[in-house]
């Protein structure tokens, strides 16, 4: 059984993005079939460590990102990209996302790999040559060169606060996309 435990637990694989606030890129991978944890945190930046209150300032180079931590039996990489891509913000909203504005709330897939890397830039390229968007994507692609978890307090802030104005205006409708336009990836309770 051990032997068993430690081969699932190799299988699975991370994933980084960010897309504006992480409240709402959170939940909408939290309600994908095949994601095992997703976790807000901070990513992209210079500095050896992050806190909401320097992130937030938009000086350090981070952007508010989500590790989703998938299995890959369940859930291919590309198919997260599908959710991140159309669901969970929008590509071509430059160091923005809503109501949230600087460059910690900009597009971002962080890649652990260089298949990450290939299949990401694969998509994308795919992406525009089908003009699947009225306007450019404005999506970066880095190496994941760290990510540092968020803290406690923003962690699943969608289902400790799903009243909340914001929530409601900007993120529940995220979840309603998300089970319409991928209900075989859907997942109730996340």
């Amino acid at each position: 059984m051990a032997r068993l435990r430690r081969t699932a637990a190799r299988a699975v694989q991370p994933a980084v993005f960010a897309g504006g606030c992480f409240w709402g890129v959170q939940a909408v991978f939290q309600h994908v079939r095949g994601v095992v944890k997703a976790t807000s945190g901070y990513a992209g930046g210079d500095a050896k460590d992050a806190h909401y209150e320097t992130v937030s300032t938009g000086r350090t180079g981070h952007a508010e990102a989500v590790k989703v931590v998938y299995d890959p039996a369940h859930v291919s990489y590309g198919q997260l990209l599908k959710v991140f891509m159309s669901v969970a913000h929008d590509p071509t909203q430059l160091d923005h996302q809503g109501p949230d504005w600087g460059s910690q709330y900009r597009s971002a897939i962080f890649y652990a790999n260089d298949e990450q890397l290939r299949i990401a830039q694969a998509y994308m390229a795919q992406l525009q040559a089908v003009h699947a968007f009225a306007r450019p994507l404005v999506t970066r692609l880095a190496p994941l060169q760290g990510f540092y978890e968020a803290e406690a307090y923003h962690q699943d802030y969608l289902h400790k606060h799903p009243g909340e104005p914001y929530i409601v205006i900007n993120d529940l409708p995220k979840l309603v996309q998300l089970k319409q336009l991928f209900p075989a990836l859907y997942r109730e309770g996340g």
